[in-house]
Order: C-alpha cells, then structure tokens, then sequence
C-alpha cells in the first residue's frame, strides 16, 4: 500500500485538474447544445499566452497569470458564443465540424507561432515538497489539486444556489420560456462560456509546469476531459469531477503496474479514451441524450447534370493522365495526392452520404499501412494480393469502430471513435502487430512498377477505380438507404430496412479503401511509419473535407489537392506553416454557413405550415380548410333531424363533386 500512495498522490492531483476542465465542457455543452471540441485548444491558448507574457515581454508572473486567466477567457467566450447562436439548431455533423475546425485553428496557429518542439513552462507555484501521510508532495502539485477543488466545489454551490445558476439550468430546459420570463439566454449562455473557458484556462496553467510548453500536448492532455465528462454522462457536474479523480488515479496506478511492460507502456495515458469508449458503448442510446436541437441533413441539388459530370471526370482523368510529363520533379507530390483521394473519398462516404462522423479514420489507413508491410515484406506475398488483403484486414477493425455506430449516433459516435483512434494510436501502433518499436517498416513497389512515373499510373488506376466504386455505391440501393438514414434513421427503421446492417456495412467498405489506401501510401513511400496517421489527422481530414464539401462528389479531389498539392508550390515556408489555420478557419466558416442555410430552410417551412393553419382557420378555398368544412358537415350531418341531414348530405355530394372535380 505503501508503494502505491504516492501514484495515488499524484493521480488525484492531476485528476483535480481533469475534473475541473470536464466540468467547464459538460456546462457549456448542457446550456449551447455544442459540445466544444476546442476545449484543450483554449487550455493550451491560456498557457502559452502566459508564457508570451512573462517570458517573452518580461512582465511579472502576478500580471501574466491574471491575464492568462481573467482577461484571455472572456475574449474567448463571447467569440465561443457567437459561433454556439451561428450554429444553433445544425446538424450534429456541422456542429461537430466547426468546433473540430477551431481546435485546428488555434493550436495549429500556436505551433506555427512557437513551433512544434516543446519548450519549459516557467514555474510560478513554490516547487519545495512537504510530507503529506507519509508521501512526499510537491506544493505546487498541492496547490493545483486545493485550486482545481475549490473551482469545482464553488461552480457546483453557485450552479445549484444562485439566481444565475438557476437561470443556467432554465436555459438548458427551455430557452424559449426563459425569454418570456424576461431573461436574456444569450446574457446566461455567456456567462456559461465565460466559466467554461475560465476553466480550461486554469487547466491549461495548472498543467503546463507538469508537462512543459507543447501546444498539441496540452490540447490531447486536456482532451482527456472528455472521459471525466463520460463518467458523469455529460450532464451530472458532481460525477463529471469524481470522473476526473478517478481517471487520474488509474492512470497513475496504471503507470506503476505498466512500468516493466514495453507492449503495455503506452495505456496509462490511453486510459481515459478506454474509459471514455467504455462508457459510451455502454450507456447507449437511452442515458445519452443530446442537447440541442437538430436539423436532418438538407437535401442539396446536384451542381451539374449526369452527362456533364461523366465528362468532367473524363477530362479529369486525361488530365491527369499527362501529368507525368509536365510536373518533373514534383511527381510524388502528386502520386502522394492520388492516394489521399482514396482517403477522403472513403471518408466521403461515411460523412457526406450516410451522415456518420467517425474520428478514427487515421487508425484505418494505418493499419493498412502496417499490414501491407507485414504481408509484402515479411510474408513475401504477391504486391497486389498484399495490397487488397491490406484493406481486407482494415474490415475488422472499421467494424469495430462501426460498433458504438449501433447504440450512438451524432456526437457521442463522434466521441467514441476519437476515444479508440487514441486507444490504437497509444497502445497499438508500437505494438509487434502494426509499426513495432522502431515507428518505421519497410514497403515495397510492385516489380514492373518500381519507377516514379510507372508507379504514379498504377496509383492513377486504383483512384479511378476507387472513385467508380464510390460513384456507383451512391447511384445502387444501398446508397439510397445510406442518404435516408443520413435524412432520418428512425424512419428507415419504421420501415422495416436494417438501420444497424446500413451502418455496419457502410463502415466495413470505408475501412476497405482506407487499408488499401494506407498500403498504396506505404508503396509510394517505401516505408510503413504511423507518424502521419496520428489521431490528430482524422480531424485536419474532416475539416478539410467539409471546406470543400460545396463540391459534391468532387470533393475528395478538391480536399486531396489541398492536403498535398497546394502546399508543394508554396515557395513562403511560414505560409506553409499558417495553411493549416486556413483550412480550420475555412471549416469552421463553412460549417456555420451551412447551418444558417439550414435555419433559413426550416424558417422558410415553418411559414408556410402557419400560412396554411391560418388559411384554415379564415375559411379560406385552401385544400385544407375544405377539409375541416367537410368534417364539420359530417359530424352536423350526424346530429341533425332528417330533413336537415338530407339537405347536408346533398351540400356534402356537392363538395365532394366539387373537390372530385378540382
């Protein structure tokens, strides 16, 4: 017991802090209905503007902290709540993607502002230890722990006690009633953000002297909130801080029953996304409500007729064609550009055409990467054989990503599938079974095909082919079912069509042309290496693919380009730097276009339904106020002495004639 108090010691303190930033995301999720995404992005925001001001601009650690702390979270909190009102009633999908895109934004800005290497966080907590039951305690480890408490305990008093607290409760009940008791829901939801974001900020302060200055550490540590938030089912504020103490003292436990295993090393920091995933597998539909209201996906218009579209794709393809002859040296850009048209184009699938967000989409063309190394090279098998048995392997695993796609929809299926990327990125990835000790595996190019030109047709020829398979997916049955379930899952189930095989089989093919896709990557580079397969790659995918989403079918292309070609022509390196911020500006501005487009749809509906009720109730020669004249002369007919009921009756013959008529 001995032995295992101070892993306790430690584990509690950093789970105070766990707790505290898990707090401030379920209360913002409970009062906007948007589950914020950039959550660690604003802890990591917090911390590096301290360190801008103590460190670069000299200023005393008093005055950078309160900065850091009290002026940084209101700025971010009326800007969160100005996004959270663009969004209001969007599709899970656009709500997902926006908060995705300014996660992408800020910290991909803070690491083309102080790069990506890390850097010491400068202490401003007393760093002597005191003896604490026996345990040697860091006092700022202490203070941490006391200030993440009583930032817990007091938001928790004023939640339940307060008159502002009681209005936050009111506003995620029914908005719409607060304002009629004179209460402004964008005063309650702004101080909601305003506490939201204060506390990722003393988060991100609090745990940057831990673990030092590293904007994409920071995001991913603070993001292991999001298992605290599950443990209190993103609603119980008092569970959600137990959460955070629990995952915190596992994972300190875990260090310890870990410490001698090579192939377990990576779980402790893996344990909150197990929590996370275990929980919401388990918790299912029923205790995992969302908050907020949701709008069904519009339905778009095709951008040009069939024949238009086969010919551009004719001419695409002969574009592409000559593009060995014109390109020169920058030919691998391009190969590399064919496969990530493989990539989004699966993606595409899940996202666009069935309406499924999944967030582990780099864990699949991994896995493909890593077995087509171990089955080209290690088994010695034939190059194509390996590369199709590559995504065959891939199937597995996209089902069981599909499985939390069967008891969670929207956002917490959104959850869920970062919660096992970051499993198999921690735990797997190192492993024997894909990348080995080493990150790195050697890849082979077919023995015909081993130049850069010859290799770049036989890519050429899997994009077409990949694309044909995705094009026809859409125009067959299955397609169908796949935009009616994106439409209204419930309806397809009334209907007696398999909702849970709809979307097994959808995930089975996405994870197919993702492992083929990540063998093709591992051929064109002649390496396997998850190094650009990290989970963080699954958002920038996603956000890339929603900015181009304007382009219907085309936008996997368009994404692709992007992603690889664009940036191999950019001769300014610090522009180069910052396009990754675009792309996450770009998603975001997207995504709440998107979602006003939406309301301005339903608002349009809304009228015309209240026009036709109105219509109705004047007397007016609408279809429907014909109908409730006709009712009325039924039921009078029924109630009235004979002579009278003939002469309705006749009355009723003739609407009926006149309406027959009409």
């Amino acid at each position: 017991m001995n032995d295992l108090l101070p892993f306790v010691v430690v584990g509690i303190t950093t789970g105070s802090v766990y707790g505290l930033a898990a707090m401030g995301l379920v209360l913002t999720y409970k009062t906007s209905g948007i589950f914020n995404f950039a959550h660690g992005a604003i802890a990591a925001l917090a911390a590096f503007a301290y360190y801008e001001l103590r460190v670069v601009r000299g200023l005393p650690w008093p005055v950078a902290l309160a900065v850091a702390v009290v002026v940084v979270p209101p700025i971010i909190a009326l800007v969160m709540e100005r996004i959270t009102r663009g969004l209001a009633g969007g599709t899970p999908t656009t709500k997902i993607v926006a908060t995705v895109g300014l996660q992408l934004a800020i910290t991909m800005a803070l690491v083309a502002h102080y790069g990506g290497a890390g850097m010491d966080f400068p202490d401003f907590l007393p760093t002597d230890s005191v003896e604490l039951i026996g345990v040697n305690v860091g006092i700022d480890q202490l203070i941490s722990a006391i200030v993440a408490a009583a930032g817990a305990l007091g938001f928790f008093v004023f939640f339940r006690l307060s008159p502002m607290g009681v209005k936050m409760r009111a506003v995620v009940d029914d908005p719409s009633l607060l304002a009629l008791a004179g209460t402004s829901a964008f005063v309650v939801r702004s101080w909601a953000w305003l506490i939201g974001c204060w506390f990722a900020a003393v988060s991100g302060v609090l745990l940057a002297p831990q673990i030092g200055l590293d904007a994409l550490l920071l995001t991913l540590l603070v993001v292991q909130a999001y298992g605290a938030a599950a443990v209190g089912l993103f609603s119980s504020l008092p569970l959600t801080y137990a959460g955070g103490l629990l995952i915190g003292v596992l994972a300190a436990l875990a260090t310890k029953a870990v410490s001698r295993s090579e192939v377990l090393s990576g779980l402790p920091p893996a344990l909150p996304f197990l929590v996370l995933f275990a929980v919401l597998l388990l918790a299912g539909r029923k205790k995992l409500v969302e908050v907020g209201g949701h709008r069904p996906a519009p339905p778009s218009r095709p951008l040009m007729s069939r024949a238009a579209a086969r010919t551009l794709a004719v001419a695409a393809v002969a574009v592409a064609a000559v593009v060995p002859f014109v390109v020169g040296s920058k030919l691998p850009v391009y190969s590399t550009a064919l496969v990530f048209v493989l990539i989004f184009s699966s993606l595409h699938l899940l996202v666009r055409t069935s309406g499924q967000v999944s967030l582990a989409h780099a864990a699949l063309v991994a896995v493909g990467a890593s077995t087509f190394s171990h089955l080209a090279v290690g088994a010695g098998l034939p190059w194509l054989f390996a590369v199709l048995l590559a995504g065959a392997v891939a199937v597995p695993v996209g089902a069981l990503v599909a499985i939390p796609a069967i008891r969670l929809s929207g956002l917490y299926l959104a959850l869920a599938t970062f919660g096992l990327g970051l499993l198999l990125e921690r735990v797997v990835y190192g492993s024997v079974w894909m990348f080995g000790a080493t990150s790195t595996l050697p890849a082979t190019r077919p023995a015909l095909f081993e130049g850069d030109t010859a290799f770049y047709y036989v890519l050429l020829a899997f994009a077409v082919a990949g694309s044909l398979l995705i094009a026809g997916l859409g125009r067959s049955r299955l397609g169908r079912l796949l935009r009616a379930m994106a439409d209204s899952p419930t309806t397809l189930s009334t209907l007696g069509l398999g909702v849970n095989v709809t979307r097994v089989t959808v995930f089975a093919i996405s994870a197919f042309i993702a492992g083929v896709a990540g063998a093709l990557y591992a051929s064109q580079g002649q390496s396997a290496t998850g190094v650009p397969f990290v989970s963080y790659a699954s958002l920038t995918w996603l956000a890339l693919l929603v900015l181009c989403a304007g382009l219907r079918s085309a936008a996997p292309v368009a994404a692709a380009a992007q992603m690889v070609i664009v940036p191999a022509y950019i001769t300014n390196e610090t522009f180069v730097e910052w396009l990754p911020v675009l792309f996450g500006l770009g998603a975001l501005i997207v995504a709440i276009h998107e979602a006003g487009a939406a309301a301005r749809r339903s608002a349009g509906q809304v009228a015309v339904e209240t026009a036709s009720r109105s219509a109705e109730r004047l007397g007016s020669a609408d279809p429907a106020a014909e109908r409730l004249q006709l009712a009325a002369a039924r039921t009078a007919s029924r109630t009235e002495p004979g002579p009278a009921r003939v002469q309705l009756g006749a009355g009723l013959s003739t609407g009926l004639t006149k309406g027959a008529s009409r």
